[in-house]
This record gives structure tokens, C-alpha cells and sequence, in this order.
């Protein structure tokens, strides 16, 4: 009852400081549109599209399969997960919340094993990381790619941490519940009965998936499309819906935050994709771009309030918690930040000899100002590099893959039909 009339009560709030402050709160509204125009639709949906249609097509029980080995003896988790990852690594949040959820209703993983995959899946979209940080925002596209790397990196971290602390899991059947007791015996009686060849336990799985769903390819598009589309729907919602909080509540923070030079915080808290443009274009009394790079992988891997309440929306429904991953993304944050700071100048010497100097970033000091001078950035739609060109580069790219996988693994799944 207490936390029904606390959410009534900052609702009025809300409604109220957006009819007093209606231009602020249309101009931030506009900023959220942009960023989800520009660079998530043309970034998100392309992958969308595709891998609901890999699923569709078995490819993903293939890949599935194939990855079973890895994923159980490295983060004790089943092959089925790596369907999450992939999605969530190449589509950015909150694709992998979604597909670890999905995991979870169809009980192919536990609660602990769904938690932890949540926090590796959670993953920003690696197009802006490579185009729209490194070549639009900082005008130096490898620093992109260094800041994909230690992102990736710490979120790798984090999950050979949580797999540590709960290696005994597997082990304690006793100590789980029902379900989750079915669904350890299945991953242990599926991880004994392995045999025969790689593939053809994955042109098996190749077989069995597209069985199972049985649409045509004219129907499963349009599924496909529909689907995707609703989801872009519901994220361009909440960025936007992040990116008025973070403008109402400017004036609140702006001035605690000049104070100690970190005023990109304002922008990161709420929304990732706006607060990683305040933190490229963030002024500070630092050492340059490497502030500025720890920084960006700072905040896209806490994602922001949006990104955070995207994954709860995805996992409604199950009994995977928000709390944990919430904790686990400030952990990433902080990991990111630091292994940025403690890689930058191995990665700088790496980098220095095998590219052109004048692609290698430099350690020139940025221009310091003022604290009066430090306030927070207006996000403008001239700053975005529009993804739709390198999307559909991509789509074509991983259309290739996806038909070259499936050259390779239909014999094997003829040959064992047949058999």
C-alpha cells in the first residue's frame, strides 16, 4: 500500500513539473526522440528481424549446440544460452533481457543461472559504441573500438565472478526448488549424453527447431517484423520517458554535480545513449581522452535508468529480480571505468604499432573550465551520425553468416533424417 501511494504521489509530481516546465519538457523529449531515431531503430531492428527469424529456422538451436560445451564449462550455463548473448551482444539492450527471460518461462535455465546470464546479455549495441562514440562523438574510430573491447571485457569479469561464487550450484541440487532441480537434471543429463560429431549434433538441433515451428518464411517475416517493431515501440518510450527525468531534474542535480566536475552524471543516470554524448563532450581537469573514454564505458555499461527498466519490463513475468542486476551494472560501470583507466596506455603502445600515428589517440590534456562553466550538454540532432547506412551493412553481414551456416549444417541434417 506504502509503495502504491509513493508511485501515485511521484506520478502527480511529475505530471505537474511537466505542465509548469512545458518547453524543457518537450525539448527533452525531442532529445530522447533523436537518439532513438538516429542511432537505436536503425542499430536494433535489422537484428531483430534476423534473429527472430533464426530462431524460426532452427539456426538458433543449432548454434545452440554448438556453443553447449563452452557455455557449461566456462560459465556453467547451458548451450541454450547462448542464444542471449548473441542477441544481446550484437542488438544491444534490452535484447538479452528479453531472450534470457524467454529462456527462463521455458524453465532451459534456473533462477540463478537466468540472473547471471542477465547481467552478461545486458549489452549496449556495438554499432554505437564503434560508429556513433568513436567516429561521431570523439572523431577517432578506434577509441570506439577500445571502448567496445573494455566494456565487453569487464562484462566477461563479471560473469567468471559470479560464476565463482556460485560454482556450488549445480552441485546443491538439495537447495534449489522443484523447478529449478528439473531443470539442473535435464542440463546434467543432456551434458552426459553428448556424443558423436559437432555438427551433427547441431544439424540435429538444426532439424528439431524448425520443426517445432513449422511457419513459412512469408509468415514468419511478418512476424518477425511486427514483433520487432512493437519492441522499438516500447524502448523509444522509455528513452524518452528517461530523457524528461533527467531534464526535470536538472536543476536539482546540475549544481551538486558542477561542484565536483562530474556534471555528465545528470545525463548517465537516466538514459545511456544521452548520457554517453555528455560524457564524450565532458570538460574536466584530467589527462584527455582517456577520461573521457572511462567515462563512455562507465555509463553503457550501467545503461541508465532506461536501459534498466527496459530489462524489468523484459523479465515481468518471471521470477528473475531487478535488484541483483541493478547491482551488477553498477559493478560493471565501475570495472569498465577501471580497466579503461589501467588498459588505455598498453592498448595506446599496441595500437601505435600497427596503425597510422594520426589514428591513435593522444594523451593531450583537455581544456579545463570553470566550475560555472562545467554545466550539463544539450544533445543536438546535428551531433548524430545516422546508423541507417552501417545497419544495413550489417543486416547484409550477418544474413551471410546466417546463410552460410545454414550451407554447412542442411546436409548433415538431411544425412541424418535419412538415418
Amino acid at each position: 500500500m506504502a509503495k502504491t501511494v509513493m508511485l501515485a504521489f511521484l506520478s502527480i509530481l511529475l505530471v505537474s513539473t511537466i505542465i509548469l516546465q512545458p518547453d524543457a519538457s518537450f525539448q527533452s523529449s525531442l532529445q530522447g526522440l533523436t537518439v532513438w531515431w538516429n542511432i537505436v531503430f536503425p542499430g536494433l531492428l535489422p537484428f531483430l528481424i534476423l534473429f527472430e527469424l533464426i530462431s524460426a529456422f532452427g539456426l538458433a538451436h543449432a548454434v545452440s549446440s554448438l556453443t553447449q560445451p563452452v557455455m557449461n564449462r566456462l560459465f556453467k550455463l547451458p548451450g541454450e544460452a547462448s542464444h542471449a548473448v548473441i542477441l544481446g551482444w550484437m542488438g544491444g539492450y534490452p535484447s538479452g533481457a528479453e531472450a534470457t527471460a524467454s529462456l527462463r518461462k521455458r524453465k532451459l535455465v534456473t533462477k540463478q543461472q537466468g540472473q547471471r546470464l542477465l547481467a552478461l546479455a545486458h549489452m549496449p549495441n556495438p554499432l554505437f559504441m564503434l560508429v556513433v562514440i568513436g567516429a561521431g562523438f570523439l572523431h577517432k574510430p578506434i577509441v570506439g573500438v577500445m571502448i567496445a573491447c573494455t566494456v565487453w571485457l569487464s562484462a566477461l569479469c563479471i560473469m567468471f565472478a559470479m560464476t565463482l561464487l556460485q560454482r556450488r550450484e549445480q552441485e546443491g541440487i538439495e537447495l534449489a526448488d522443484k523447478q529449478d532441480k528439473s531443470v539442473i537434471q535435464k542440463q546434467k543429463n543432456d551434458a552426459d549424453t553428448q556424443g558423436g560429431s559437432l555438427l551433427l549434433r547441431a544439424a540435429e538441433a538444426f532439424r528439431l527447431g524448425r520443426e517445432q515451428d513449422g511457419r513459412s518464411f512469408g509468415k514468419a517475416l511478418g512476424d518477425s517484423v511486427a514483433a520487432s517493431v512493437q519492441k522499438l515501440m516500447m524502448i523509444g518510450g522509455f528513452m524518452i520517458f528517461a530523457a524528461v527525468l533527467a531534464k526535470l531534474t536538472e536543476p536539482l542535480l546540475t549544481p551538486l554535480l558542477a561542484k565536483t566536475g562530474l556534471t555528465f552524471i545528470s545525463q548517465a543516470f537516466f538514459e545511456g545513449h544521452l548520457g554517453a554524448y555528455s560524457a564524450a563532450v565532458w570538460q574536466h581537469q584530467g589527462a584527455g581522452t582517456i577520461v573521457n573514454a572511462a567515462a563512455i564505458a562507465a555509463v553503457l555499461a550501467w545503461s541508465g535508468l532506461s536501459g534498466i527498466l527496459q530489462a524489468g519490463y523484459s523479465i515481468s513475468g518471471t521470477d528473475l529480480k531487478l535488484l541483483p542486476f541493478v547491482a551488477w551494472r553498477a559493478a560493471h560501470a565501475l570495472l569498465a571505468a577501471l580497466f579503461m583507466l589501467l588498459l588505455w596506455k598498453p592498448m595506446i603502445s599496441v595500437l601505435g604499432m600497427l596503425l597510422d600515428p594520426s589514428a591513435v589517440p593522444s594523451f593531450a590534456p583537455a581544456n579545463i573550465f570553470t566550475p560555472d562553466q562545467a554545466i550539463a550538454v544539450a544533445l543536438k540532432a546535428s551531433d548524430l551520425p545516422r546508423l541507417w547506412p552501417f545497419s544495413m551493412l550489417s543486416c547484409l553481414l550477418v544474413a551471410l553468416t546466417v546463410l552460410i551456416l545454414s550451407t554447412i549444417l542442411l546436409p548433415y541434417s538431411k544425412t541424418n533424417r535419412s538415418a
